[in-house]
């Protein structure tokens, strides 16, 4: 189609002048008279899924699995006992790989920025941001999913509750409030069964009754199940980093979900073993190498770098409280040490890792 001319070229669809009614392509076209008594289609009798029998015989026949993947837990809550850097560490890292997994973009050195306040974004990308940020805070702390699913998700009511910009879809209000009800009664009926057993159930549940929607199904049941674990554990690491073993299965029967599963957060507590052995050794050799300087700057450099997987020289600045000329001059220094790489390969915008 065309529009009329003007002064400044053809006229658009938004200028004073309107055009022909036949024209507005651009608007939804009239309703069907002839659907207006369709009613909805009849929904899934949801309480037959994932029966309990099922993930009772599971626990069984994987009892070998489940006790590899609760024996290397267990090695990673030690080492994370009492270590709020390396827990911060893994957070990011398992919020990071929640993410990807989900279809989002949020790699954990931007993602550390975001939460110091010192990233911002537009669209698509803030959206992934604010998603991941949601992640690492609520592997970290907050409402308990299984006893308060609304105060766990940021929600604030059952009737009345926001949703948050970009998570649009989702269940609110009274249709949220009884969906959360049978997923807790289901996850209540399996009391019985090992933590880590419930947690992946409990993530198949929270898929099949579709508590998220979109890509907020992949990051809220991942956490879930992530909190919901760690009551297998007594330490301070509030989650086990299923996300950091890889995809686990998300669909087929008990026995193939938890398969899935286990071999996940065995080998994601492997690697957050692998993680806190590496950063133990680095550290006691930048205490050795920067035995002999004076200042508070290096040794908070040596924090940071041990609690972010990446550091720019603005999340340096933030957490240290050290001036920038202060932080650069630093951060060479330990570059020239051998402690640290940079990563970018560039002149501004630049990162640094510890130089496991």
């Amino acid at each position: 189609m065309s529009y009329p001319e003007t002064e400044d070229g053809p006229e658009g669809p938004y200028d004073s002048a309107p055009a022909a009614e036949e024209d507005l392509w651009f608007l939804p076209a009239p309703p069907d008279p002839d659907a207006a008594g369709l009613a909805p289609l009849p929904r899934a009798d949801r309480r037959a899924l994932l029966p309990l029998e099922e993930w009772r015989a599971a626990q069984a026949a994987q009892a070998a699995e489940l006790a590899r993947a609760a024996l290397a837990f267990g090695a990673l809550e030690q080492a994370a006992a009492e270590d709020a850097g390396l827990i911060r560490r893994l957070a990011l890292t398992e919020a990071s790989e929640i993410s990807w997994q989900a279809g989002l973009r949020a790699p954990p050195e931007r993602l550390a920025l975001y939460g110091a306040g010192r990233l911002l974004g537009l669209g698509d990308a803030a959206r992934d941001m604010a998603r991941a940020h949601w992640a690492r805070r609520r592997l970290e702390g907050g409402a308990d999913p299984v006893t308060d699913p609304a105060g766990f998700l940021g929600r604030r009511g059952r009737t009345g509750d926001r949703r948050p910009t970009g998570w649009e879809g989702a269940p609110h209000g009274g249709e949220f409030a009884a969906l959360a009800e049978e997923w807790q009664a289901r996850i209540a009926a399996a009391e019985a069964l090992h933590p880590f057993v419930r947690a992946a159930l409990a993530e198949a549940l929270w898929r099949a009754l579709e508590l998220s929607a979109g890509e907020a199904a992949g990051v809220e049941a991942r956490v879930a199940s992530a909190r919901i674990a760690a009551v297998a554990g007594r330490g301070r690491l509030g989650f086990v980093p299923v996300a950091m073993g890889g995809r686990s299965v998300s669909g087929g029967g008990a026995e193939a979900r938890l398969a899935g599963w286990l071999h996940a957060a065995e080998q994601g507590a492997l690697r957050g073993l692998l993680i806190a052995r590496r950063l133990s050794d680095w550290q006691a050799r930048a205490a050795e190498a920067l035995s002999g300087l004076s200042g508070r700057t290096p040794p908070a450099l040596i924090t940071v770098l041990r609690r972010h997987p990446l550091v720019p020289a603005a999340l340096a600045v933030s957490e240290t409280g050290a001036s920038a000329a202060a932080v650069q001059r630093n951060l060479a220094l330990l570059e020239a040490r051998g402690l640290i790489r940079e990563r970018s390969g560039q002149s501004r915008f630049r990162f640094w890792e510890a130089a496991l």
